[in-house]
């Protein structure tokens, strides 16, 4: 038997973004202004904004949200969609997005 149980229901998603030249500070406060009503969202567990500490550019979002249908619900919301669609290609080089199963130890 394992020492360990993997959390099915529960979604943890890490999204990173790399900004372009210049496009940092403009990149976080966009992403900032999508923090307050993203942690009142039914189902928001967790929704944090990192910059990393070897490069200056990247930043990510911590995310944990108590079902599939949450981050769901989340992903389909407007603010998200105008993000990707219309935001990001100003702002971002590169991004990643991840959505993981929590490992409980």
């Amino acid at each position: 038997m394992p020492d360990y149980t993997i959390n099915t229901q529960q979604i943890v998603c890490v999204a990173q973004f790399v900004a372009k030249a210049g496009k940092r500070d403009a990149l976080i406060a966009v992403l900032a202004s999508l923090v307050p009503d993203t942690r009142c969202e039914l189902g928001c567990i967790r929704y944090e904004l990192n910059v990393s500490i070897e490069d200056d550019n990247k930043v990510a979002f911590v995310e944990k949200f108590a079902s599939r249908e949450a981050f769901d619900q989340h992903c389909a919301k407007d603010a998200i969609a105008h993000y990707f669609h219309n935001v990001m290609p100003e702002l971002v080089e590169s991004h990643h997005v991840e959505v993981f199963n929590q490992v409980i130890a």
